[in-house]
């Protein structure tokens, strides 16, 4: 735990703690304890149609993160916040977060900073700077919580109020053309999204390649007809395919994958893929697990070879799809999978890029179960339906995608790392906004010594008065 106290308006810190430089002339250290209190919200106990609560506004931490808070007001009566107030995330995985408050809204894991004579906006974004310091170092286990003795502690150098509104008007003309450059970035980043969606469209349309192969090659079409173990009958309302391709449901063209149990052998080491193994922006296998038999997970039970496709029926839209590749041969796999593995005159990757369209996951996003862990079955995946072309046609086809997908990922990765630069500019801006080296000093202005000393006046008086505590919600006005 930090501890930190002031000696002459210096602060005097033990080595666990972060380095403390120098002020500029006129700044002054504090603590957030020393200018801060807070209140922290409280949901109604009873939202019922009888109690005298059941319209108080109430916001949920997703949605204050978000920003999407009109669906969770619909009453001006309690107007326990103002849009210029600082709200603090209390409790929760995002413990530390700080956001605005929005008019009559409060939430239950949402603490209300109070402070006087400290510009608002000084004081957000230097709370913001220190997101991660408090969000790493949270109290409790079940449910995480801002540690006080932290949070109170955390210096935080004061300069004078003129040079406050200073500080802020120039943070935030760099954070607009900060903010112009990101979203210009996001839309590129959208536009790759869309343009891979375009190339699989086309793609699975014929029209990326001749489609004539049957023409050209007839011998490259000799059993196309014979793939499916059970040929069906294509619905009426599939799209017209080019000639020589044939609508087949994906269970037709896939071989039985084997079902394991590892306890069976109890001192044998395996690898073990779930869900979470899976990095959903790559596409690949990238944290599997390690077990011996006598502790394996009780889904592990599926038995993996090298070139199976791994199609996660839990949450179909994040895309949590893998080909298994050399070094997972042999190895064992989540029943949380649909293990695909396609029949020798298939191309895997065909299997693979197709899967990931549209076409194909939106019918099993509507298809799933449940609330807390929506899912699919096996037997709804292999039941889609999926367009084939000849072999010939699936590699070139597969050559295609692979060829255009090389440029674009290219693209991505200088965006992703525009906008990885675009956060280490903010934390940049923030450190010099803090550090004084944003906006000149002005030797006219008041010391902030003085405004300390009122800050903690004004403190007092209102500890004396009432002490802030956490208080049912709609108390106060």
């Amino acid at each position: 735990m930090s501890n930190t106290f002031l000696k002459n308006n210096k602060m005097i810190m033990t080595k666990t703690d972060t380095t403390i430089r120098q002020n500029p002339r006129g700044w002054v250290w504090t603590r957030l304890g020393e200018v801060l209190s807070f209140i922290k919200g409280k949901k109604p106990r009873d939202l019922g149609a009888k109690t005298e609560y059941r319209n108080i506004p109430y916001i949920n931490i997703e949605a204050f993160d978000k920003r999407v808070i009109d669906q969770f007001t619909n009453n001006d009566d309690y107007p326990i916040c103002k849009p210029d107030d600082i709200l603090i995330v209390w409790d929760g995985a995002r413990c530390g977060l700080v956001g605005r408050g929005v008019s009559g809204v409060i939430g239950s894991t949402l603490a209300k900073l109070v402070f006087s004579e400290i510009n608002s906006s000084y004081l957000f974004y230097f709370l913001q700077s220190k997101y991660e310091y408090i969000n790493k170092r949270p109290r409790g286990v079940g449910i995480p919580h801002v540690d006080p003795n932290l949070f109170w502690n955390i210096p935080i150098p004061l300069p004078p109020l003129n040079e406050q509104k200073r500080i802020v008007g120039k943070i935030e003309e760099l954070f607009i053309r900060l903010e112009a450059g990101v979203e210009a970035l996001k839309k590129v980043k959208a536009q790759i999204r869309r343009y891979r969606q375009a190339v699989l469209k086309y793609a699975f349309e014929g029209k990326l390649t001749n489609s004539s192969s049957c023409h050209s090659e007839p011998q490259s079409c000799e059993g196309i007809s014979d793939i499916a173990k059970q040929p069906s009958v294509a619905p009426n309302d599939l799209p017209e395919l080019p000639e020589g391709w044939r609508w087949v449901k994906l269970g037709e063209v896939v071989n039985d994958i084997e079902k394991v149990n590892p306890k069976k052998n109890p001192d044998q080491e395996f690898i073990y893929i779930d869900i979470a193994s899976i990095d959903n922006k790559q596409q690949r296998i990238a944290n599997p697990k390690k077990y011996l038999g006598k502790n394996a997970p009780s889904r592990a039970r599926q038995l993996v070879k090298y070139g199976d496709i791994l199609f996660s029926t839990v949450r179909t839209y994040l895309k949590n799809i893998a080909i298994v590749n050399e070094s997972y041969d042999g190895q064992i796999a989540s029943t949380g999978f649909c293990v695909i593995r396609p029949q020798t005159n298939i191309n895997n990757k065909f299997i693979f890029w197709y899967i990931q369209t549209d076409d194909f996951l939106n019918p099993l996003n509507q298809l799933q179960r449940g609330t807390n862990y929506p899912a699919v079955r096996d037997s709804d995946v292999l039941s889609q339906y999926i367009p084939l072309p000849p072999l010939p046609e699936q590699e070139q086809i597969v050559s295609e995608i692979e060829r255009r997908f090389s440029v674009v990922e290219q693209i991505e990765r200088i965006v992703d790392q525009s906008l990885k630069q675009a956060e280490r500019l903010r934390q940049s801006i923030l450190k010099k906004a803090f550090e004084g080296k944003l906006v000149p000093q002005d030797p006219n202005d008041e010391p902030a010594e003085k405004l300390l000393e009122r800050i903690k006046i004004d403190k007092a008086k209102q500890t004396n008065k009432n002490k802030i505590k956490s208080v049912r919600i709609g108390m106060y006005e």
